[in-house]
């Protein structure tokens, strides 16, 4: 007998995906190492010495298990945040908790709204637990809530997914938008918030804590992967009303948690003036990339993240032939979107001078060598 039989139906229907191919399996792949990291949307100005500092001091402990309720990390956030520890839920990062939700809510053959192009990992989840993905495009490489909504409300969707701001496109909506658009949904849908890149975003951006807090349907997701440096580190939490988030006491891994991590997460929130510094140094390191963008004729995208989209101006075929050879030539690792027509774009996440100087001096010779000069 085939080994194969021995796995439910839905999983041996199922193609074996891995949403996002490593560098370290492209340096495997290249036979090459990767000269600047700058496609995985990690922060290359890495942690605060205060959180290695607190990493140190936590390995000696770590032939413990961590705390599996997270008190201290609960309580530390909502202080943070000016909410109640019944109000979070803690996970192995973002991509952990989608994973949990879409369990809580999705049965085969339920409908799940998102947006067509959007984070993939989303509907890698979606699919393992077998729920029909309803894909919205973007308009204007934005995500288009009202035809989130439309979606939700023709589908009689339970779960809906939005970021804000965006992957892979950068591009954010307003704060009053967001609240907007989480009102109109039924109470019968879920709504994911995913805020990954909230620290990185304009004033406006992210609704308040409280605009929110008092609806069951909401659940909000945040990291500590991008402007705190931890991508490695899989720390993540979700906001919602204390009736939501103790349903992810129901099945959630109690032992999932690291202390090594949930230390680093302290620390991390501790220091605000590091996390200050950080966002300065994206910030500048998006005008450079997006000066990089134009100086080869390209155009950047507006970006409320720790990355710029740039519109190659071509499609999705010389947005790959840019992506590959800067890796095959220079060693520089970038990343694209996935679903036309973003394809059509290239995506360089935020980092230190030294990544900007190798793709300032690669990228004009990558465009010429691929034909984009004119």
């Amino acid at each position: 007998m085939s080994a194969f039989l021995r796995f439910t139906p839905l999983v041996t229907s199922l193609p074996s995906t891995i949403p996002f191919v490593g560098p370290e399996a492209i340096e495997r792949q290249r036979g090459r190492p990767i000269t600047a990291r700058i496609g995985a949307n990690e922060s290359g100005f890495g942690p605060a010495p205060s959180v290695l500092s607190a990493m140190t001091a936590a390995a000696a402990g770590v032939w413990q298990y961590n705390d599996p309720e997270n008190f201290e990390l609960k309580d530390a956030l909502a202080r943070h945040l000016g909410t109640a520890p019944a109000n979070l839920a803690i996970g192995e990062g973002i991509d952990g908790l989608l994973g949990q939700i879409v369990r809580m809510v999705i049965e085969p053959g339920m409908p799940v709204v998102t947006s067509l192009g959007g984070y993939p990992t989303f509907n890698f989840h979606v699919a393992g637990h077998g729920g029909r993905l309803v894909a919205v495009p973007y308009v204007n490489d934005r995500e288009d809530l009202a035809g989130l909504l439309t979606a939700v409300k023709r589908e009689d969707a339970p779960l809906v997914y939005f970021a804000n701001p965006d992957n892979p496109m950068g591009s954010w909506w307003d704060a009053d938008s967001v609240v907007a658009f989480a009102k109109a949904l039924p109470e019968t849908c879920l709504l994911i918030l995913d805020e990954a890149y909230g620290e990185t975003a304009p004033p406006g951006t992210i609704p308040s804590t409280q605009s929110l807090i008092g609806m069951p349907n909401v659940i909000r997701t945040r990291t500590f992967s991008k402007a705190y440096g931890l991508a490695g580190a899989r720390v993540g939490y979700a906001i919602s009303t204390p009736g939501t988030t103790q349903a992810f006491d129901k099945i959630r891994n109690h032992f999932g948690m690291n202390r090594i991590g949930t230390a680093a997460a302290l620390a991390a929130l501790a220091d605000e003036n590091y996390l200050a510094e950080v966002l300065q140094k994206i910030a500048a390191s998006r005008d450079r990339i997006a000066k990089i963008a134009v100086d080869n004729g390209l155009m950047p995208l507006p970006s409320a993240t720790n990355f710029v989209t740039i519109d190659c101006g071509k499609d999705a075929v010389f947005a790959r032939a840019v992506v590959d050879r800067l890796m095959a030539d220079h060693g520089i690792f970038i990343r694209m979107p996935g679903v036309a027509p973003l394809n059509r774009c290239i995506r360089i996440s935020t980092g230190p001078e030294a990544d900007m100087a190798l793709l300032a001096e690669a990228l004009p010779k990558v465009i010429e060598a691929v034909g984009g000069r004119q």
